[in-house]
Order: C-alpha cells, then sequence, then structure tokens
C-alpha cells in the first residue's frame, strides 16, 4: 500500500472550522481568495469537503489557506484523499482512553524531547472507546518518531487512564476530525507527566503589516521554519483589520518557546528594515489592561528596573486607546534584539504571574455552575450598572477579554447551547447597528452565532411587539454575547430604573420538568429567590413534545444565573452526562 501512487481529485477538506461557519461563510472565504467551488458539504465535528475545479486548484488552495485564521480559528486546510492512512504516509497515531477534560496540551506533554509534531487535533474514538473519553490524532513529521511514540505512550497512565496509542492506519480510519472544540495547532508546555497543568499563556505582539510578507515567508517558509526550530505555535492574524498599519502575532508555548519564536521574528524584522531602508525596529508586546499596573510598578520603579537591566527603552500606551471590545495595551521596547527578548522574558514573566495570582483570587462562580470564571471577568469593568452584579462578583476582580485561556484542567470539551433573548422591536437597529457593525462586533468579541429573526418570520402571538435572537455557542460565548445585548439596551435608554430586563428563553428536554419544579414547586422557587429572577414552566406532563420550553425573565446577572443552575439541573443524570449526550437543542417549531 505504501508504494501505491493516489491520483489526487478536485475535492479539499478543510478541518477546524469555527462555530460559525456556514456554507456561506466558507463559499465567501474561497470567493476572497480567488477559487471557485461547484459544491461545499459540511460536516458535524466542524470539519467540511470542497468541491473545486480540479486538482490544482485544490493543490493552491491547501497552500494558500492551511494555517489561514478564519474567524478566530486556525485551519486545517488539505487535499482530500480517499485513503487517509496512505496519505499520511504512517506518520500519524491516534491517541485514545483520554480521560475527557484533557486538551491537546496534556497530550503534547508526554511525547519524549525532540521528536517533531506537525498536529495534534480531537478525532473520533475508535469502536472500543471507554464512555467518558476522547481520543487525539497526532501526526508527526517522520514514521520513525510516530512508532517511536507508539512504543514509549502505549499502556502509559495519564489521568487515571491507560491510554492505547496506535498507528493510523491499523484502525483504518479516516482523518481526524479538527473539530470546532478541538485544540487546533500546537502550544507547547515544558514538563511531562505530573507537572503542574499551567495554562499556555500567549506572548501576542504586533508588527507593521508590510513585515507580515516577510515573517511569513514564500509559502508559509520562514513562519514554518521559525515554529519548527522554537516549538511555538505562531498565529499571524494578518486578515484581521483590514487596511491598518500594524497586525497582532500570537505566540503560543512555554516562556522559552515563546521568548526564542518573538526573537527569530525580530531578526526577521530587522532583516527586512535593513533591506528597505527602515531604520531601527520596535518590539510592541500587547497586555491586557488589567496587567499593565504591575509592569509599571508604584511610580514606575518596576518598568524603570527592567529598562536598566536590559538597557532598553519602555513605554506604554496611555489608557485612552483601550475600549469595549479592545481591552490591550502596547508596551513599546526599544534597543538591540538580544535586549529587546531580554526585556520581554522578563515582561512576559510578570504578566504570567499577574494572571496567575488573578486566578486563584478570582470570586467564587457557584450562582453561575458551568461557566468557568475568566468568562465572567471578560466582560467586568464594560459599563454595566455596577448595582446589578451579584455581590459574589463585587470588588476588584481584574476582567480579561479571553486573551488568556483558563488551566487546562478546570473545563471540558465545552458544549454548545442554543437560547433565544428577546429584545423589542425598536431596539432591533441599535443592536445590529450602523451597517452591521454592531452585531459584527458582539460575533467577534464573543465567538457565538447571533441572528436577529425578521418581523415577518417571527410566528409566536406572545412575542409581536418583540424580535427573537437567537445565539449560538459555548456557555462563554453566552455569557458575552447576552452581556453585550443587555449593555447596548441600556445604553439605549431601554431599562427600568437602572437596569434592564429581559426575557429568556431556553429548551430542556420534557422528562427534566420535573426535576426543576421540584415537589410542590419547592425547586423552582428556591431558584427564583437565589437568582432574583422570574421562571415559568409548563405544568408537568403538559407538553407533548421532546422539549419544553423554559421563560426566564430578570436582568443580565439573574437570567444568566438562572440558565446556568437549569442547565446544570438537567445535565445532572446517571454517569453525570448531558441528556441525550449533547447540549440544549434549537426549538425546530420556531
Amino acid at each position: 500500500v505504501e508504494n501505491c501512487d493516489l491520483e489526487m481529485g478536485s475535492k479539499l477538506y478543510m478541518g477546524n472550522l469555527p462555530t460559525g461557519a456556514d456554507e456561506k461563510a466558507i463559499r465567501d472565504l474561497l470567493e476572497e481568495n480567488n477559487f471557485t467551488c461547484s459544491s461545499v458539504l459540511i460536516k458535524r465535528g466542524g470539519y467540511a469537503f470542497v468541491e473545486l475545479n480540479d486538482a490544482n486548484a485544490v493543490k493552491q488552495a491547501a497552500d494558500k489557506l492551511n494555517g489561514y485564521n478564519f474567524l478566530g480559528s486556525v485551519l486545517v486546510v488539505e487535499p482530500s484523499i480517499a485513503s487517509a492512512s496512505v496519505r499520511r504516509e504512517r506518520k500519524s497515531v491516534v491517541v485514545s482512553n483520554v480521560p475527557n477534560h484533557c486538551r491537546a496540551e496534556g497530550i503534547e506533554r508526554l511525547i519524549p524531547q525532540g521528536v517533531n509534531i506537525l498536529r495534534i487535533e480531537r478525532t473520533d474514538p475508535p469502536s472500543d472507546f471507554r464512555e467518558g473519553t476522547i481520543a487525539f490524532e497526532v501526526t508527526f513529521e517522520s514514521q520513525d518518531e510516530a512508532q517511536e511514540a507508539v512504543q514509549k505512550l502505549n499502556g502509559v497512565e495519564f489521568e487515571g487512564n491507560n491510554l492505547k496509542v496506535e498507528m493510523m492506519e491499523r484502525r483504518g480510519s479516516g482523518r481526524g476530525r479538527g473539530g470546532r472544540n478541538g485544540q487546533q495547532g500546537l502550544s507547547y508546555l515544558q514538563g511531562g507527566p505530573g507537572t503542574s497543568k499551567q495554562p499556555d499563556f500567549p506572548l501576542r505582539i504586533l508588527v507593521l503589516s508590510d513585515m507580515v510578507g516577510a515573517i511569513i515567508g514564500r509559502q508559509g517558509g520562514t513562519i514554518r521554519q521559525i515554529t519548527q526550530q522554537t516549538r511555538a505555535r505562531v498565529d499571524v492574524h494578518r486578515k484581521e483589520n483590514i487596511g491598518s498599519l500594524e497586525k497582532a502575532i500570537t505566540i503560543y508555548g512555554n516562556p522559552e518557546n515563546c521568548t526564542n519564536a518573538c526573537k527569530k521574528i525580530l531578526e526577521v524584522m530587522q532583516q527586512e528594515a535593513e533591506s528597505t531602508g527602515k531604520g531601527e525596529i520596535t518590539l510592541k508586546m500587547l497586555a491586557h489592561n488589567n496587567l499593565i499596573g504591575r509592569i509599571i510598578g508604584k511610580g514606575g520603579a518596576t518598568i524603570k528596573k527592567i529598562m536598566q537591566d536590559t538597557d532598553t527603552k519602555i513605554t506604554v500606551s496611555s489608557i485612552n486607546d483601550i475600549s469595549s471590545y479592545n481591552l490591550e495595551r502596547i508596551i513599546s521596547i526599544k534597543g538591540t534584539i538580544e535586549n529587546m527578548s531580554k526585556a520581554e522574558a522578563i515582561i512576559s514573566e510578570k504578566l504570567r504571574q499577574s494572571y496567575e495570582s488573578d486566578l486563584q483570587s478570582m470570586a467564587p462562580q457557584s450562582m453561575f455552575p458551568g461557566l468557568h470564571p475568566i468568562a465572567m471577568m471578560s466582560t467586568a469593568g464594560m459599563g454595566f450598572p455596577r448595582g446589578a452584579a451579584p455581590p459574589s462578583l463585587m470588588g476588584s476582580v481584574p476582567p480579561y477579554s479571553g486573551l488568556y485561556p483558563p488551566p487546562i484542567t478546570m473545563t471540558p470539551q465545552p458544549l454548545e447551547e442554543t437560547t433565544y433573548l428577546y429584545i423589542p422591536n425598536i431596539a432591533v437597529g441599535a443592536i445590529i447597528g450602523t451597517k452591521g457593525s454592531h452585531i459584527r462586533n458582539i460575533i467577534r468579541f464573543s465567538g457565538a452565532s447571533v441572528k436577529i429573526a425578521t418581523s415577518e418570520g417571527q410566528g409566536a402571538a406572545s412575542h409581536q411587539e418583540e424580535r427573537k435572537v437567537t445565539i449560538f455557542g459555548t456557555a462563554e460565548s453566552q455569557w458575552k454575547a447576552q452581556y453585550l445585548i443587555f449593555e447596548k439596551m441600556r445604553e439605549e435608554g431601554f431599562a427600568q430604573g437602572d437596569e434592564v430586563r429581559l426575557t429568556v428563553e431556553i429548551l430542556v428536554p420534557a422528562t427534566q420538568v420535573g426535576r426543576i419544579i421540584g415537589k410542590g414547586g419547592q425547586n423552582v422557587r428556591e431558584l427564583q429567590r437565589a437568582t432574583s429572577s422570574i421562571i415559568k414552566l409548563p405544568e408537568q406532563g403538559a407538553s407533548s413534545g421532546d422539549e419544553v420550553t423554559v421563560h426566564i425573565i430578570g436582568t443580565f446577572y439573574a437570567v444568566q444565573s438562572a440558565q446556568r443552575r437549569i442547565r446544570a439541573m438537567v445535565s445532572q443524570v446517571p454517569g453525570g452526562r448531558p441528556p441525550r449526550g449533547g447540549p440544549l437543542r434549537e426549538k425546530r417549531d420556531q
């Protein structure tokens, strides 16, 4: 089989698609890059097959779009060949029996040092998988490295489970799927089994837009070399903020790898500046506003010491430059490449320590089960009335915009949920914004799919004066999207007193209504008391369908707390799995 010559067809594989990617979005992406497709087949799990004109177009599309940042996700784009095991040339292994809360970074830690990994992504588990476990496909640079991984990792105990590791083709399996919630690309971490599971703290920098081409290199050659040499993952956000003078680059990995990758990028920038006569270069680091104070220090003492120790000049952008959608400030460092790199390492370490300290001191999240505190922090301080926040979120808890990930072990793979939010018809224009600008900001910031129903398709008579907004995304995305809608309503004068009150609907399995109501209505009364919301359910047995609608009315924090508690209640079935093995589903009759 290994000696077979496969003829590449006209079908393209696109993996690790973002949650909001539909057929139109994929077609638009291809058209923007001068590719014409005849069909798009989107599969569950976050991947799609696209039919192009011919094999040559497929090859060009794969070369151009593989690694492309599409709506926040780094795409995996490859020619689709009938036999995935042949295409992978025996370089991929499947690691199964992995506890379902683990991420790709945890698997990467187990790989022997010096082994070159091209990709880790979620894949379908083998037929004999244990319930409550997941599988990853790991692709190596060579067949020998893949076989070495099988020999060293098969049977190794990891998080209480004995891993099963086998070559990809032994399963007779198709390609792995870079799912919506899978971790595409690698975030390299130090240590091995048993080391503390700290998050990858990304290094974010700004570069001039006309430097991006040199950093990426011809057909991605330069950026690929940087990632291979440093074992860091480098995401160049070249398609964001079209027309801007600067582009952001995010570097993931352990501290040393991030610093090495940044240094190599500076070297490329220096070469480009010398060849084009642009003079000296500046390293511009991005950091969340709430971490900046600890870089500056009291009276500027900390930043002065960093400058003295590294022989650099460091300045920080004004707080007036940040906004609700961009809470980062710029730390500009000038000096030699060696000294700028030393300053970056010191600053990154202080940012990392400050962030981890904030995580440990965060307020309890018992009011919002299933939601990581980072999500709650992401919208704090964005102008919402302080009186509307529950006491557990008050105080000096610092907000973060989702730039920095939570610790690996704190959250399982997130489920995607559907929520319906009702807004007055007269507020629709404000939520959409001029030429759709505001709703695009909501979608971009939250990562959720947000759709406003047309007035003609409204359907329910009880909502004739209101418009239904359908929000689809993870718990964190739901929090952010709903928050921004509530906040916009407040800004536009729709508050009752100091607070905005809206109606939210979620769907729950009909069999779980009794659990929510409780004996004599005890549970629902306690829910209303604890969350300060109004909760309306049909009487048990009154609905003939598989699912029923729960109506929740209240302020933002009230309806959020009620949503999270109700979803947690209906998910607590034997075995701890959500009902029907998935998230609460979208209503089909509207």
